[in-house]
């Protein structure tokens, strides 16, 4: 439940994804209106290459913490995290980031590094 039924005042709802074809955070902005955001528009392009959302734009937000983005219901979230599912064809995430010529450069080793300090890895436990 979200929302007055949960007894709390709505929130907007955050996701972060950090995926072979780009880094996203969705968020719902109202009730049934989710803006799948990225930082860099390449990004947003190879999400819209891959699912069908024929009638949605990308938007440019260059005022925004967030660069670009695309506006969509609920069931063009779960088409875009079906896709993303189903693409997954790799064992180790960081290794397909080094093959991913317009990911490599991002900082995704750096967060996993943070996440592992803070959170543990490999047996040991985090400082958090």
């Amino acid at each position: 439940m979200v929302g007055s039924e949960a007894g709390y005042e709505r929130k907007a709802l955050i996701m972060w994804l950090m995926t072979k074809h780009g880094f996203y955070s969705i968020v719902e902005r109202e009730p049934g209106e989710f803006h799948v955001r990225g930082r860099e528009k390449q990004d947003l392009e190879n999400l819209k290459r891959g699912v069908p959302l024929p009638d949605t734009k990308l938007f440019e937000t260059p005022d925004a913490d967030y660069g670009y983005r695309l506006v969509v219901g609920r069931d063009d979230v779960l088409t875009i995290l079906q896709f993303l599912g189903e693409t997954l064809d790799y064992s180790n995430f960081k290794g397909k980031i080094d093959q991913t010529p317009d990911q490599i450069r991002k900082p995704y080793h750096d967060v996993w590094r943070v996440m592992a300090a803070a959170l543990g890895a490999y047996g040991r436990k985090g400082q958090a």
